[in-house]
């Protein structure tokens, strides 16, 4: 049988036929370099237009700050010096000063201390909290919300609470444990109880972002994936250890890295309650630049500087591991 070809029949002349022609398209019409240049142009702008809010708030409230902490760190200013503007550039002198006081040593064991046990408490209480809220039983929405209080609370009403609590004469809580006939402890006012006493208000203060956080990071794991745990057998330890703390990892980290920045930079908490002391007992890098600028009658913005200077590459550290185990993770 012939292959019959593509063919059509020209209209008003009957049994003609001829080839098929297929109309070729004309030639495009290319844009002009300067169209496309101008259209180029105006991309950037319109994003130069949407990202100056965000650059200029970067600038004043991040660029600007740090550098002036560093200019701090690196001249003699003092309150004469800031009124007439001729502060001495003394280079890495206040540094020098602030690694060699007596003060250096017992700041960074405390601020150690103080920032550990506090993310770790915080983080492993707001844990076991957001499990135990995930059951969703009978009046757990109104016991989220009650322990959503001392996130919402002003942090100086707070700390004051805890002082009244902790207070050795009339506290509640020496006459809780003299119930039991535990003798008084001096919270406040003994070296050896003033900083686990700050951490404890500091880990109330910090259970309720953890449980927020941790809360809704359960909520992504699917209940499917806990049924087929049931199935197989396994018990509520099982099942957290194999299901819930892998899949909260993400959470976790941020959770903890948060908490880590958040804990190195609590001033309000622990001045209210101690003002660092007695002595240097609870005194931290933050206390300590803090009492440097604003704490007595002759401030030292230079010595204060360098201290917080030294708290931001503490929290630089911190976000690099966080990236690390990040970057980790994602390859593993």
């Amino acid at each position: 049988m012939n292959s019959v070809p593509n063919t059509f029949r020209e209209p008003g002349r009957a049994g003609r036929v001829g080839p098929r022609v297929t109309p070729s398209p004309g030639p495009t019409r290319e844009r002009h370099p300067r169209e496309r240049r101008r259209r180029i142009q105006s991309t950037t702008v319109a994003a130069f237009v949407f990202a100056a809010p965000l650059i200029a708030y970067l600038v004043v409230f991040y660029a600007y700050p740090l550098y002036r902490n560093v200019e701090l760190s690196l001249h003699d200013y003092t309150p004469r010096a800031f009124v007439q503007g001729n502060p001495d550039f003394v280079g890495m002198a206040n540094f020098v000063d602030v690694l060699s006081s007596n003060t250096f040593g017992p700041a960074v064991r405390n601020t150690i201390l103080f920032t550990l046990i506090s993310i770790v408490a915080q983080f492993a209480i707001g844990l076991a909290l957001a499990v135990f809220f995930r059951t969703h039983f009978r009046l757990s929405g109104l016991l989220r919300a009650l322990f959503l209080i001392p996130w919402l609370l002003p942090l100086i009403v707070s700390a004051s609470t805890w002082s009244w609590m902790l207070n050795s004469e009339n506290g509640i809580i020496n006459a809780f444990l003299g119930a039991f006939g535990i003798g008084q402890i001096n919270w406040l006012t003994s070296p050896e109880w003033a900083l686990v006493s700050v951490i404890i208000a500091n880990i109330w203060l910090g259970i309720p972002f953890n449980l927020v956080i941790l809360y809704s990071g359960l909520q992504t794991i699917s209940d499917d994936m806990y049924e087929a745990a049931a199935l197989d057998g396994a018990n509520a330890w099982q099942k957290f250890r194999r299901i819930t703390f892998p899949l909260l990892r993400p959470v976790s980290t941020i959770t903890l890295l948060l908490g880590l920045v958040y804990t190195l930079k609590v001033v309000d908490v622990i001045w209210i309650m101690t003002t660092g002391g007695p002595g240097n007992a609870s005194t931290t890098l933050a206390i300590w630049s803090y009492r440097r600028a604003f704490g007595t009658g002759q401030p030292d913005f230079s010595e204060a500087a360098a201290v917080g200077n030294l708290l931001i590459i503490m929290a630089l550290v911190g976000g690099f591991v966080y990236l690390y185990l990040q970057r980790r993770q994602e390859n593993a």
